[in-house]
């Protein structure tokens, strides 16, 4: 498949998975509205912090939808990486947006406990059944482009989150039903709510790893310098960095010491085994002959184990 077919592709997908969180979001504002007011008059916690979590879900798919259309545009002097990376930003505030509604669960929580509200279980579990097949119908349409990146990630877990409350609330509904035991409403929203911080903390974990320019998780930085170093004519590599913008575009630079050979041949051979094996197709190499540029401190000369032992003072062996 040749590179503009590939972009192409990549383009079509992107659009797909944009129409799709736009339907998902129209959906999602409807049925937050629902359940909300049936939250109001059934007196379910359990509806009401579900339907919280559904206005959180809104404005994180908003959210998504705009960050994904900013990350779409060119770059410019002043943003010379473009603008993917807002869309990590966006990512990392569902993500903490999640955890304040999970805090608002709680708190209600606490005082349902120390005194139980009567719910109304019928309008309770008719709420909840819509709800959970809304929610079944959302994952499946962004089930597909969920790992194309964060946003999308931090869609779906909203929507599983969803899921996931409708079900308790279903279950809280069918055991007041038959017990008529209320303190079962607030009891679920709590397990609903440690749910909740456990989908979600990865998607906090990803998106701050990302800002701090970590290495991406599938990526061993001591297998791609030994891969390296088994070009001829690589005496040593420092400076060795990989990371992401927008965790879908992987990005290396590093500085290159040779020991002899064609630079130009060495340098693409480099460039062809970042591609071909790791998939780095962005990769800045700067190539030298000798290790002067090194930095002036013994512990980042080069490494033990590569191709040479020598100290910042000393030239590669030819």
């Amino acid at each position: 498949m040749s590179a503009a077919h590939q972009h192409e592709s990549h383009d079509h997908s992107h659009e797909v998975s944009e129409r799709r969180l736009a339907v998902v979001f129209v959906i999602t504002l409807t049925y937050m509205v629902i359940e909300v007011v049936g939250g109001i008059m059934f007196n379910s916690l359990a509806l009401l912090a579900d339907g919280g979590h559904m206005l959180s879900d809104v404005m994180a798919l908003g959210l998504s939808w705009v960050a994904i259309r900013i990350g779409r545009r060119s770059a410019t002097d002043r943003h010379t990486f473009g603008f993917r990376r807002y869309e990590i930003l966006a990512a990392l505030l569902n993500g903490l947006a999640l955890w304040l509604i999970v805090a608002f669960i709680f708190y209600e929580a606490i005082g349902r406990f120390s005194a139980p509200q009567p719910v109304v279980g019928e309008g309770m579990l008719l709420v909840a059944g819509i709800g959970l097949a809304v929610n079944i119908l959302m994952a499946a349409l962004l089930f597909s482009s969920r790992e194309s990146n964060l946003n999308l990630k931090g869609a779906f877990l909203h929507i599983v989150s969803d899921a996931a409350g409708s079900v308790g609330a279903i279950v809280a509904a069918v055991v007041i039903l038959y017990t008529g035991r209320y303190w079962v409403d607030p009891l679920v929203s709590v397990l609903v709510g440690v749910l909740i911080l456990y989908s979600s903390w990865s998607l906090i974990r990803e998106s701050v790893h990302v800002l701090a320019e970590g290495t991406p998780e599938n990526f061993n930085l001591t297998e791609i310098e030994q891969a390296m170093l088994t070009q001829d004519g690589v005496c040593c590599i420092h400076d060795l960095h990989v990371w992401t913008i927008s965790g879908d575009n992987p990005t290396l630079t590093a500085h290159v010491v040779l020991c002899g050979g064609d630079r130009d041949q060495i340098f693409q051979g480099l460039v062809n085994l970042l591609r071909e094996r790791f998939g780095i197709t962005h990769s800045t190499i700067q190539v030298e002959i000798s290790h002067d540029t090194l930095p002036e401190c013994a512990e980042r000369s080069c490494r033990e184990g590569t191709a040479c032992s020598l100290n910042t003072n000393e030239q590669p062996k030819k």
